[in-house]
């Protein structure tokens, strides 16, 4: 259990005060850390930061590799401070241990949802509270990747104090042996220079002297004026072995004497196994074990393509209890009942509120977003051997510790007794976070019924699309009124949700009177995060909705925002950039037209302009995204438009194509072919623009998803006059013709 201490340190954080941060290492630390993961001759300086003799720098990323880049970003931050020379610098993954629980992600997760600052915090407090983030961190087994957290938390707290830290070690330990002033030192490409007297050190002839001081937990950071590869878009490191096929992934992993699992799950969520009939499956050529399980039956094979053909000749009975018969419309059903009872919960309310609706124009609408899946490229899978009461797991995970954690207790061993390696990953976007691990589990499960022997267990992409961990079904409906101008003073929005009150749902368009509120519909379908999680549909209600208000009131939907974000200019000024690269106002020819939207996310400002083509038919077309974007600064101006082109690219295939149905309580859709994804022909121009506010950094994997859905819709609408407002866009009927007036 957490000490009353670190409790009271936490609440501090919570009300107000700002812990700048560094779980501070003293030397015991850093001794631990050479012995679980230093090679010859490598010497931990500080949290995150190895020097090797040969003078070559070493940053420890406490997160997973799963495309996005901040393999290249974090190190960055980190040689940024230690004035490193970037030739000189690797990267490697953070071991799964409570070494390397990443404090810092602790740390930024609670400051920057407190929205606080460096100064904020009393010094005195500085030190205790960063320990108590990385005894915190240990606790909750936190290596964790997702909540485009990266970068704005483990970077900002992390990496750049690790680096600053391990510079001003290096320089007491040069100016120690020269006998001078530390003020007299500079440091510069690896080096330690005294300018009166022309020495030099290099930071690997230092490493071992400068690791007996202990790190500060206030070192002086680098003004951006002084930058020289922070900002700069350097090349990432992950992507050459990645073209070159080298990377080795989860499915990449051969170990020794390995068998191989395919799985057979209970098709309706919470079903149990009852039976499964044997008959000749162990006599299949290559078949070594049949394992049964909870809801599941798994064979074992000497190859994965006899696994998968024996366990797909089995017939097993599953008790589907009461779900066996929900289907889609049921759940619908369920949720638009919800949005008319009396049992709404308040989440936000300002001003008079919904009483306020009595002052104008009412406009009202419902929105309803279906079921999504994951679909990474890479299905689930996972590697284990138990043998002699251990375990050890190969798998690629957002949290390699998390996953340390999970194994150990499926296992139910000490986490003393388990190995994790963390492989790099065909994909995440939620689908691999602590708490849906039910791959992991059945890996584990499977590999404890065959000790000695290494299994690895692959999802086909049937049962990866059949039991994943959807992103919810969930409407949303709205009422505003309009005052005689046509801008609204009242705004209500009531949502069902699979959880509680959601901060997303939160607008940041000045509207006077607002009353929020929500309804709580749990069903048996699994649901987890899902890229930019709940962004990725309040983005899609609440802009499709103010577009609504615009055209009510007669007004272009750019200067109808601009107008509502008086008090919020880095808001308007994302917006003003969008327009004017896309060229807003200029006109486009019959069938075509522009949308736009704009949603903030995980600290950072995303707007997105569409130009789409509906032709005669209805066929639609999305022919170029204009997106400008706010994190505060870029890190690294490619890796941030990567980032946004690969959001773009997710959230416009959800919205031209994703949809998981349900049925007699099991999921419809298979694979590819019945649950589609943008292909390359179809991929739109996309253009990205960084707006630099000098604001606290975002994030940058997820804030270009949300806003993609509502500008193509709002695109459609000014195209053909139809308002979709029910995802996916390819169930909507859009063969009508275009009114002219509504050209933007």
């Amino acid at each position: 259990m957490p000490s009353r201490r670190m409790i009271i340190l936490g609440g501090l954080g919570t009300a107000g005060a700002l812990v700048v941060g560094y779980a501070l290492w003293p030397s015991h630390r850093l001794e631990r850390a050479d012995k679980l993961d230093a090679k010859s001759g490598e010497r931990f300086v500080a949290n995150w930061i190895k020097i090797s003799p040969d003078n070559s720098v070493t940053v420890v990323v406490p997160h997973c590799d799963m495309g996005t880049g901040i393999f290249t970003a974090l190190p960055q931050m980190a040689a940024e401070e230690l004035d490193a020379d970037w030739s000189t610098v690797k990267v490697e993954a953070a071991p799964s241990d409570t070494l390397f629980a990443n404090g810092a992600l602790a740390e930024g997760f609670i400051l920057t949802g407190r929205h606080m600052t460096a100064d904020q915090l009393p010094a005195f407090l500085r030190g205790t509270v960063a320990n108590t983030f990385r005894t915190i961190a240990g606790f909750m087994n936190l290596q964790v990747t997702g909540g485009s957290s990266a970068v704005r938390a483990t970077g900002v707290y992390g990496m750049r104090v690790a680096g600053a830290a391990a510079r001003e070690m290096l320089v007491k330990a040069a100016a120690a042996r020269w006998n001078v002033a530390t003020d007299e030192c500079t440091t510069k490409s690896n080096h330690v220079m005294h300018a009166a007297s022309g020495r030099s050190l290099g930071y690997g002839e230092l490493a071992a002297e400068a690791a007996a001081y202990t790190p500060s937990s206030t070192p002086t950071l680098k003004p951006k004026s002084a930058y020289t590869l922070v900002g700069k878009p350097i090349p990432r490191v992950d992507i050459p072995k990645k073209v070159d096929g080298t990377t080795n992934y989860g499915l990449d992993v051969k170990v020794p004497g390995m068998s191989y699992a395919a799985i057979k799950i209970s098709r309706v969520f919470g079903g149990k196994l009852k039976a499964v009939s044997v008959g000749d499956v162990l006599k299949m050529r290559g078949v070594q074990k049949i394992v049964q399980l909870e809801d599941a039956v798994v064979v074992v094979a000497d190859r994965f393509w006899r696994a998968r053909d024996a366990v797909a000749s089995l017939n097993p009975v599953f008790d589907n209890g009461a779900n066996g018969g929900v289907t889609s419309a049921q759940i619908t059903a369920r949720r638009t009942a919800a949005l008319k009872s009396s049992d709404l919960k308040s989440d936000l309310k300002t001003g008079s509120g919904a009483d306020a609706l009595s002052g104008g124009r009412i406009v009202e609408a419902t929105y309803q977003v279906p079921y999504l899946s994951h679909a990474p490229m890479e299905p689930m899978n996972a590697t284990a051997l138990y043998k002699d009461g251990k375990l050890e797991v190969w798998s690629g995970t957002q949290d390699g510790l998390g996953a340390r954690a999970q194994c150990a207790k499926t296992a139910k061993l000490d986490m003393a007794n388990v190995t994790y390696h963390l492989m790099p990953m065909g994909g995440g976007f939620g689908r691999r976070l602590p708490g849906f691990f039910n791959f992991l589990d059945y890996a584990v499960q499977t590999a404890m019924a065959m000790p000695g022997t290494p299994v690895k267990l692959l999802f086909t992409r049937e049962e990866d699309m059949q039991h994943d961990y959807y992103r919810p079904n969930v409407m949303s409906r709205f009422r505003a009124a309009l005052d005689a101008k046509g801008m609204p003073v009242a705004w209500t929005n009531d949502y069902t949700t699979d959880g509680g009150a959601d901060e997303q749902a939160h607008i940041d368009y000045g509207i006077p009177n607002q009353d929020v509120r929500y309804a709580k519909v749990p069903t048996h379908v699994p649901t987890g995060p899902w890229r930019s999680v709940e962004a990725s549909w309040h983005g899609f209600f609440i802009e499709s909705f103010v577009d609504e208000l615009a055209h009510a009131a007669n007004m272009d939907p750019v200067a109808y925002r601009l107008q509502l974000l008086d008090e919020k200019p880095r808001h308007a000024e994302v917006i003003r950039q969008a327009a004017a690269r896309a060229g807003w106002g200029t006109p486009m020819p019959n069938g075509k037209a522009r949308g736009i939207a704009m949603f903030e996310s995980f600290e950072t400002i995303v707007a997105h302009v569409v130009e789409i083509e509906v032709a005669p038919d209805g066929t639609l077309k999305v022919d170029r995204v204009v997106s400008a974007v706010d994190c505060g600064s870029a890190v690294n101006p490619d890796g941030l438009k990567a980032q946004i082109e690969g959001g773009i690219i997710y959230g416009l295939s959800a919205a031209l194509f994703g949809e998981i149905t349900i049925d007699k309580g099991a999921v419809m859709q298979q694979s590819f072919p019945d649950y589609d994804v943008v292909r390359l022909a179809q991929c739109p121009q996309i253009e990205v623009h960084i707006v630099e506010s000098g604001a606290a950094l975002g994030g940058a994997g997820e804030p270009g998803t949300p806003p993609i859905a509502p500008a193509v819709a709002n695109a459609i609408f000014a195209a053909t006059g139809i308002r979709v407002r029910e995802l996916p866009l390819k169930n909507a009927s859009l063969a009508a013709a275009r009114p002219q007036s509504a050209r933007l």
